[in-house]
């Protein structure tokens, strides 16, 4: 049995183009590494649990504030490179990157070390427009991204395509 992860995809439209909020893992493991290394906040939950209340558990744990409220679009799971599934949920809203406040996990650090050190689940978070987007996002999770465009409410609407990412 794969491990279950849940997430919820944040967006947002400004000036007519979609943007999703990326979190980037903490620990010396994704230090330096950027492109291909966020993710959608997520974390791992038993297969008698229900998605949608892991979803939004772990958006708060990572982030340190609760998702917005609002419709929810249940996008398809999909199986990262690991094996991990991943379901993720859609939700329109806004949420200020400077308030994010992350919860810890230790590790030995340095490995071999016999010491533990503490490091933030999440490092930090960011608006990208959904082109910049797909080059940060981990390869196993883009499909969300192609689900989230694909839905109609957002047609016409555009994937932006500037370099930088908004952090406001």
């Amino acid at each position: 049995m794969p491990k279950l992860s849940a997430g919820l995809l944040l967006y947002r439209v400004v000036d007519d183009v979609v943007e999703v909020l990326l979190a980037h893992p903490g620990g010396p493991f994704w230090a330096r590494r950027d492109d291909g290394a966020w993710s959608v906040p997520k974390g791992e939950y038993a297969a008698e649990d229900d998605p949608w209340a892991a979803a939004q558990r772990e958006f708060t744990e990572e982030l340190g504030a609760p998702p917005p409220d609002g419709p929810r679009l249940a996008l398809a799971p999909v199986r990262q490179s690991g094996g991990k599934v991943v379901t993720a949920f859609a939700v329109r809203g806004d949420f200020d990157v400077a308030t994010a406040r992350s919860n810890t996990f230790e590790i030995e650090w340095p490995k071999g070390s016999g010491m533990l050190k503490e490091f933030p689940e999440i490092d930090r978070v960011a608006w990208f427009p959904v082109a910049v987007a797909r080059q940060k996002l981990l390869a196993g999770q883009r499909p969300l991204l192609d689900e989230l465009m694909a839905a109609p409410h957002l047609a016409g609407h555009r994937e932006g395509g500037d370099a930088a990412a908004r952090l406001g």
